[in-house]
C-alpha cells in the first residue's frame, strides 16, 4: 500500500495531465466553472430528400479550361526567363477576334497588346508576378490585363516541358489581386449589392491541372448605400518582384509606399 503522500502527489499529477494545469484541483485551489448552458447541436437537416438526383452536369463556365501558349519556349522550365507582353501577344495571334472565353479581350486591349513594342506607355499588359502557386517547386507567372470599364483580366502560367500553359484565365472588375500561401485572392466590385464587394480565392487542383475558384464569398465592407461612385485603380499585390537587369530598375507600383530612412 502506497504511503499517502505518494498518493496525492499522483492524484496531482493526473490533475495538471487531465486540466492541463488550467485549475486546481485541492479544496483550497477552487474547483472547475461553468461555462454556461451549451447550445443543443442543430445537425444538417436534408430538405426534399425524395428529389431525384441530377443526371445532366451543370453548365460549364470554364474554370478548368487550359491551353497551351502557342510559339513559347522556356529554358529550363524558368517562367522568369520568358516575356509577359511576348506570352500574352502570342495567345492573340492565335485567337484573333474572340471576345469571350479564356482567350477574350476587347478589340481596342486586343490592339493595344499587339502595338506593346511600339507603343510601350500604352501597353495594357501589367507587369508580372511570381509564385509556386501549383506546389511543384517552381514559380508560376502571374500576369494583369487593363481592360476597359476598370476590367482586368489575370491569367497565370505554369512551365512544364519546355514551354508554358495557362492554367487560369478570367476577366473582372477587380478591386485587387492579392498572394495568401498558394492561393490568389481577388477582390472584386459589386454593382448589384451596394456596400458589398465578391472576394474569389483560386486554387491549384491538381486533378484538373489548373486553378480553380475554391471559396467564394460576399463582404460587407462599409454601410449599405453609401458604395464609392468609382472602383478603385486594381492593385496587385505580391512579395516577388519582377527580376531585373542590374542597369534597369524595378518599377514600383503607384499604390505600394517606399519607407524612407530617417535622417541622423
Amino acid at each position: 500500500m502506497r504511503p499517502r503522500g505518494v498518493q496525492l502527489a499522483a492524484a496531482g499529477v493526473l490533475c495538471a495531465l487531465v486540466l492541463g494545469g488550467a485549475v486546481g484541483c485541492g479544496h483550497n485551489e477552487g474547483g472547475l466553472q461553468s461555462a454556461g448552458v451549451t447550445p443543443t447541436a442543430v445537425g444538417p437537416v436534408r430538405l426534399w430528400p425524395d428529389l431525384p438526383p441530377a443526371t445532366d452536369p451543370p453548365i460549364d463556365y470554364g474554370e478548368s479550361d487550359t491551353e497551351r501558349v502557342p510559339g513559347i519556349k522556356v529554358a529550363d522550365n524558368d517562367v522568369h526567363a520568358v516575356d509577359a507582353v511576348a506570352v500574352v501577344n502570342a495567345e492573340v495571334r492565335a485567337h484573333p477576334g474572340t471576345y469571350s472565353g479564356g482567350d477574350g479581350l476587347y478589340e481596342e486591349t486586343a490592339r493595344a497588346i499587339r502595338a506593346c513594342d511600339t507603343a510601350p506607355a500604352a501597353c495594357p499588359v501589367m507587369r508580372p508576378y511570381y509564385r509556386d502557386l501549383t506546389g511543384n517547386g517552381r514559380d508560376e507567372m502571374i500576369v494583369g490585363i487593363r481592360m476597359p470599364d476598370q476590367q482586368v483580366g489575370v491569367r497565370v502560367y505554369l512551365a512544364e516541358n519546355g514551354g508554358l500553359t495557362r492554367i487560369m484565365s478570367t476577366v473582372d472588375q477587380v478591386i485587387s489581386v492579392e498572394l495568401a500561401g498558394r492561393d490568389l485572392i481577388m477582390r472584386v466590385s459589386s454593382a448589384g449589392i451596394p456596400g458589398y464587394e465578391y472576394r474569389t480565392a483560386w486554387s491549384w487542383d491538381e486533378q484538373q491541372h489548373s486553378m480553380l475558384p475554391t471559396r467564394d464569398e460576399i463582404v460587407r465592407v462599409k454601410p449599405g448605400g453609401t458604395a464609392s461612385p468609382a472602383v478603385p485603380a486594381p492593385r496587385l499585390v505580391s512579395p516577388t518582384p519582377t527580376p531585373a537587369s542590374p542597369s534597369t530598375p524595378i518599377p514600383t507600383p503607384p499604390d505600394v509606399a517606399v519607407p524612407v530612412e530617417p535622417s541622423p
